[in-house]
């Protein structure tokens, strides 16, 4: 399934700021210059905008116009303010990418799942653990947990490749919103057997709550990262009290 209208306006704009074609500093066009470059309605433009501000790579003024405020940094190996496959990360970093799934098994969510994941309990899941590996490293350990009466009839083979191309190419499923928590935790004896920790004891933790496009969570997944290979990347805004 294609993306929809103002995601393809803001991909475009993300990349003509990344690639200097728009400067930092630099005002974007105006927006009805904007609306006849996309051929859109200027509520999706709005949109595309507000989503370039969320992701820091521009600033409204009022009265004044757009401008951007991107500068070039070394860009980190997983977007956290996207939603972004591992395979996605893989491609905007030119780095060679493979999945390994060391678990793949199907279950009902007990009591402990459901207190754990959010998942109702009595619900049918997958729960795959999968390291990921970037350029030979092994990086992360997932441990997935998927609602089977949503995304139906999962394979090690699709999960080895990429569930959200699955989901969204195959099923027709849209995902919509990640909630996501970020901890640091004592690695455990997975965290270590897996990736190659050195003489770090801890690991970056990212947990994952998805929903499709009528609010259902379907997935938690909890991600587990060496802390050498990882960078939260966002942005803040002070919210001024009256």
């Amino acid at each position: 399934m294609g993306k929809i209208k103002y995601d393809k306006i803001y991909e475009d704009l993300k990349e003509k700021i990344e690639s200097e074609v728009y400067k930092n500093q630099q005002k974007l066009p105006s927006e009805n210059n904007l609306v006849k470059e996309y051929k859109c309605s200027r509520n999706t433009l709005r949109r595309a905008v507000a989503q370039l501000a969320s992701s820091g790579y521009v600033q409204s003024l009022h009265g004044k116009g757009v401008y951007v405020i991107y500068e070039q940094h070394k860009k980190p190996d997983f977007m956290l303010g996207d939603i972004e496959s591992f395979k996605e990360a893989g491609i905007r970093n030119s780095s060679e990418n493979k999945t390994k799934v060391v678990c793949f098994s199907e279950l009902t969510a007990d009591e402990s799942i459901s207190r754990k994941t959010g998942i109702p309990e009595g619900t049918d899941i997958y729960y795959i653990q999968r390291v990921r590996f970037m350029d030979s490293q092994a990086l992360i350990i997932d441990h997935n947990y998927y609602r089977k009466d949503i995304v139906k009839d999962l394979t090690l083979e699709i999960a080895e490749d990429s569930i959200y191309e699955y989901i969204e190419n195959e099923l027709n499923e849209k995902v919509i919103t990640t909630k996501r928590i970020i901890t640091v935790e004592k690695a455990g004896k997975d965290d270590f057997r897996y990736l190659n920790l050195q003489e770090y004891n801890c690991v970056a933790v990212i947990s994952n709550y998805t929903y499709n496009a009528d609010g259902i969570m379907f997935e938690y997944t909890q991600s587990r990262h060496r802390p050498d290979y990882f960078m939260f990347f966002g942005q803040a805004q002070r919210i001024k009290k009256s």
